[in-house]
């Protein structure tokens, strides 16, 4: 079947070089340099007015459908904004219309005329003048929909295979305009977040990619090699440890929206190469900064989706403030009905043991904390919380409580499950700071491949002063995977990274 299939597609592409081939013969060029285009199918659709005088438009698309009758003949057009249909008549178009008997569904082109409604009410282009712009040599997989005999619906070679849909975005882009509408939400919404940012008087600024030392989260890093300098070099896994340093270089508050990278697996939340947001601001604390999050979520919902309000996973998700407010660790001493902080590393082991978490005798006290909190509360978790309350072995960036002991002041934000942002009062506490790396040093020596190392010029940035500061960090791609409602950060990714197709 499959062969019957290719030898199908390659007759069908055989022919198209044929008409390619045939268009020059008569002179025409299948792909042009420009084409004036005025208007698209949207705003054509939406302000044409039976009564009025025939407006002139020139716009262009790529062909979805044909309808070939003799002297006349129908077709749709699909632009950045949706389709239109286009209609032709050989005694207006002459040549034109001939060279059109060489065109197919994928190929490009520029149309001239007037809109009109046809006797079925469609608001269509009566084309003047068409031209060729760019002849597609390959046939699109369009999909084909039949009516059997029981009055079922049923499509014929759809684009859905999800792996070649993310392989062939150009593709998905094409055949599906929802995933179209995905991207220009989530470049929406990217747009609202710096835009709030800016309003609130936060610098964009721009650090290192390429770093001697990664540092600012737990992660694998990916490791490549200075030539020149003969040394290796880490991609970055965060921004926060050069994002700090231009707090003690007297910036009132900085950000960065830029892409991370963490060597690690890929599942419906992760993927090797992503998006951050993180920003840093002078003399707050955590308190401070779950408010100003509560204000910017709320600010990008109103301003992207006209409402504080929407359907979620079957879920009515408010994010208007004030957001609600739990405790980590008073929640897991309530499942485990002990203080997990005064346990011994035996005994927390066991008592985690008993919720699920696997033990291989390699994870920290910090990382058996996290998928403790991850099996028995996150998942819980539906309209937007911050947590708080997070043992000091979780965070060791995080400026330490400043009245409940072995903890330190951090909150997240989760919603329906999801994490969407960290945040912490930092810590600005040179001494304190060192010997925090020194325990993760220790972590790495035991066998923990996520613990960050020590970035000496870090600390003695610390010791030259910085102020109290609040930091937060906010995963876009997450983020626009909530508010898009879209199941996996692939389809939030215009080119997720992808397991190579062995030949």
């Amino acid at each position: 079947m499959e062969h019957h299939i290719q030898d199908d597609v390659n007759v069908l592409i055989k022919r198209r070089f044929e008409e390619y081939e045939e268009l020059l013969k008569k002179g025409v060029q299948p792909f042009k340099y420009s084409f004036d285009v005025n208007s698209d199918s949207a705003d054509i659709i939406a302000n044409f007015k039976d009564e009025e005088e025939k407006r002139e438009v020139s716009v262009a698309g790529r062909i979805m459908t044909m309808r070939r009758m003799g002297k006349a003949s129908f077709a749709h057009i699909q632009d950045g904004r949706g389709k239109i249909q286009i209609y032709l008549r050989q005694d207006e178009i002459g040549e034109e219309y001939e060279n059109f008997r060489l065109y197919d569904i994928g190929d490009i082109i520029g149309v001239e005329g007037y809109v009109f409604r046809t006797k079925t009410g469609e608001v269509s282009v009566h084309a003047r003048k068409l031209t060729l712009l760019t002849k597609s040599l390959k046939p699109l997989p369009v999909p084909k929909e039949v009516v059997d005999e029981n009055g079922n619906k049923v499509v014929f070679d759809q684009f859905a295979d999800k792996e070649l849909r993310y392989r062939q975005r150009y593709l998905d882009l094409i055949l599906n305009p929802s995933v179209r509408d995905v991207f220009v939400l989530r470049s929406k919404i990217i747009s609202s977040m710096r835009r709030f940012l800016d309003q609130s008087g936060i610098l964009e600024v721009e650090t290192p990619v390429l770093q001697p030392i990664y540092g600012g989260a737990s992660a694998r890093p990916f490791v490549t090699h200075h030539n020149a300098l003969d040394i290796p070099l880490y991609l970055r896994i965060a921004d926060e440890l050069y994002l700090k340093r231009p707090i003690v270089g007297g910036f009132p508050g900085v950000y960065e929206i830029s892409k991370d990278f963490r060597n690690e697996g890929m599942d419906k939340t992760h993927n090797p190469e992503f998006t951050m947001m993180e920003c840093y601001v002078a003399y707050k604390d955590y308190e401070w900064m779950m408010n100003f999050v509560e204000e910017m979520v709320g600010f990008i919902v109103k301003e992207v989706f006209g409402t504080y309000e929407f359907e979620i996973e079957g879920n009515m998700i408010n994010f208007k403030g004030p957001w609600q407010r739990i405790s980590m660790i008073e929640e897991l001493n309530r499942l485990a009905e002990t203080d997990i902080l005064k346990l011994s590393d035996k005994e927390l082991i066991d008592v985690v043991k008993k919720f699920g978490v696997e033990y291989d005798g390699k994870k920290s006290r910090g990382k058996l904390i996290d998928e403790f909190f991850e099996l028995t509360v996150q998942n819980k978790i539906v309209q937007p919380t911050f947590v708080i309350d997070y043992p000091v072995e979780m965070s060791p960036l995080a400026k330490k409580h400043r009245e409940k002991a072995g903890i330190v002041e951090r909150f997240e934000g989760f919603v329906i499950g999801r994490e969407i942002c960290n945040a912490f009062s930092e810590l600005n506490d040179p001494i304190d700071q060192n010997e925090r790396f020194q325990e993760q040093a220790k972590a790495k020596e035991m066998g923990d491949d996520e613990a960050q190392i020590v970035d000496d010029d870090f600390v003695r940035a610390l010791e030259y002063g910085m102020p109290p500061t609040a930091g937060l960090g906010i995963g876009i791609d997450r983020l626009v995977m909530l508010l898009t409602n879209q199941p996996s950060i692939r389809d939030v990714i215009l080119f997720p990274t992808m397991k190579p197709i062995k030949q």
